[in-house]
């Protein structure tokens, strides 16, 4: 019985689908609009705290803002009581740095002192003369003393951990004035493990604030290069030079008064770097000269009470030596320059925290 035979079957092309994928621009298309929406937003907020122009002339009346300080000498007093009133912690901190100091660098001071004293005699010949010539004499071991240091030896590794240690003092001192300032009795132990968390924060605010030094750095520099050369020995050429240096080191410091004031700011629980710029940016607008005196009022009072207090201490030591030639190994001068360069710091730490509470005390906004 005849089959039937299957019908063949043709085979079926199969007909690509439309791609239905997004391009590229299209990814990227709502990534873009958003970053774009929140630089606008950002420049707008930024605007509407800062309401003052770079070289676009305000008036006083527009850029006015109230800072309610103490005079010059009144706060500097007020910061002297604060630390007295606690002086057993803010003592006992001085002598931590003062160890660390020691441990971290070696105490090979005396000799380099000896040498520093008796270059400076050997070459200063008939400059000095009279009782005012000593003085000046000592006056300038005291910068030489300053500027080259006593442990000019120091490794890469000790001027790291020397670094560290000063760190942790600044942090360590805030940490305490805080908590004194809020009532509570703290301990330095305490201050010395707790306050150690905003470290690398600082750091890096410090690296912000060297970078902001660079033009003053390049203007140091360039004036030094053309004064050697001639090309600004003397004359107009130097003024104009010199009027240069000064007005590029005024950016610089325009810029160095925020930061000192971030440097306190970033010690704050959850601060980023950037935030504490930032927020130290507004908390001065309209109070950045009246701020930059302050600080430099403090760079004033180290300065002379440096002056005041180790001169003297030179000229009794060169004095005791000379009479007694047996005590020439009485490391006095070192011991001196270690401990006030330790008060220094506590004190110009306690300066620069209590110089912001006045100012977030004082939260008038901006004209």
């Amino acid at each position: 019985m005849p089959t039937k035979k299957k019908p063949i079957k043709k085979p079926v092309k199969k007909t690509a689908k439309k791609q239905t994928g997004k391009t590229a621009w299209q990814i990227a298309k709502p990534w873009i609009i958003a970053r774009k929406t929140a630089i606008v937003t950002r420049v707008r907020k930024y605007l509407a705290r800062r309401p003052h122009r770079s070289f676009r002339l305000t008036k006083r009346r527009d850029y006015k803002r109230s800072f309610k300080m103490p005079g010059y000498w009144a706060f500097t007093n007020y910061v002297r009581k604060t630390l007295w009133n606690n002086r057993k912690l803010f003592g006992g901190m001085v002598l931590v740095y003062i160890v660390a100091i020691i441990v971290i660098g070696g105490f090979g001071a005396q000799d380099t002192y000896i040498t520093l004293n008796q270059a400076l005699k050997d070459s200063s010949g008939d400059l000095f003369q009279g009782n005012f010539g000593t003085v000046g004499q000592a006056g300038l071991l005291l910068v030489a003393t300053i500027t080259q240091g006593l442990t000019p030896s120091i490794t890469e590794a000790q001027s790291i951990f020397g670094g560290l240690a000063l760190f942790f003092v600044w942090l360590a001192t805030i940490w305490l004035l805080r908590n004194v300032l809020a009532g509570h009795k703290p301990k330095l132990r305490d201050a010395l493990y707790n306050s150690g968390s905003p470290v690398l924060a600082t750091v890096l605010v410090s690296f912000i604030i060297l970078v902001q030094l660079i033009p003053a750095a390049i203007a140091l520099i360039a004036y030094d290069a053309a004064r050697v050369s001639g090309l600004a020995d003397s004359g107009i050429p130097a003024m104009l030079a010199l009027i240069g240096v000064v007005l590029v080191a005024t950016v610089s410091a325009y810029w160095l008064v925020s930061s000192v004031i971030a440097l306190i700011i970033v010690t704050l629980p959850g601060m980023y770097p950037v935030s504490a710029m930032r927020a130290a940016g507004d908390m001065v607008v309209g109070r950045r000269m009246r701020v930059l005196f302050r600080l430099l009022w403090l760079g004033f009072v180290v300065v002379m009470t440096w002056a005041l207090v180790v001169i003297p201490v030179i000229l009794f030591d060169d004095w005791l030596k000379g009479a007694a030639s047996s005590v020439s190994w009485l490391p006095l001068v070192p011991l001196v320059v270690f401990g006030l360069g330790s008060v220094t710091v506590v004190f110009a730490t306690s300066y620069i925290y209590l110089l912001y509470r006045r100012i977030v005390d004082d939260d008038a906004p901006p004209a």
